[in-house]
């Protein structure tokens, strides 16, 4: 699994920070599911541990009011597909938020207008132009203190992509039944 997201702030891996909103909702969820294991405390040597799971940025820097324009979000595609392209046993993305879906399929070169962005959305991506096996697209909504504060993104939903994660990882294919 590879969560996605724009989000900076707390290290949790080399080159990668979060926001110190993600502490409780994000990174519980990750412990719960599977994906790590010991305790988070937004310190490097807090004994956090991934596991099969890789934490990377669809945009690398931190832009302005946390929105980056699409030059950055341009600038950063390399480096994200060369990341998607290097994890050969890939199987399922998480994307957070509309901006590291639609970057999730400018690196397959995959149409955005065939793959809608929505909350527990998920989709089969062949990739194309970075060469890499189909690949499982699942969505969340970005679980930023906006979205949690007001509603729009619930313990419950961000909980119900996660299962739906953990089941595709499951299956031998990564594919719903497959």
């Amino acid at each position: 699994m590879s969560a996605l997201h724009r989000a900076c702030g707390v290290q949790t891996a080399p080159g990668v920070r979060l926001p110190a909103i993600l502490q409780v909702n994000f990174f519980t969820t990750i412990i719960d599911f599977g994906f790590a294991t010991g305790d988070y405390v937004a310190s490097g040597n807090d004994g956090l541990q991934l596991i099969s799971c890789l934490i990377t940025n669809a945009v690398r820097c931190v832009p302005l009011q946390n929105k980056p324009a699409l030059s950055e979000i341009t600038n950063c595609q390399q480096f994200l597909a060369a990341t998607i392209t290097a994890l050969a046993k890939l199987r399922v993305i998480l994307a957070l938020g509309r901006v590291a879906h639609d970057s999730v399929l400018r690196a397959a070169g995959a149409k955005r207008a065939a793959f809608p962005f929505a909350h527990g959305a998920e989709y089969q991506l062949n990739a194309r132009r970075t060469g890499i096996r189909s690949i499982t697209l699942i969505d969340s909504y970005h679980c930023s203190r906006y979205n949690t504060n007001t509603g729009v993104l619930t313990r419950e939903m961000f909980r119900a992509v996660f299962s739906k994660v953990r089941e595709r990882l499951r299956s031998p294919s990564g594919i719903p039944g497959g």
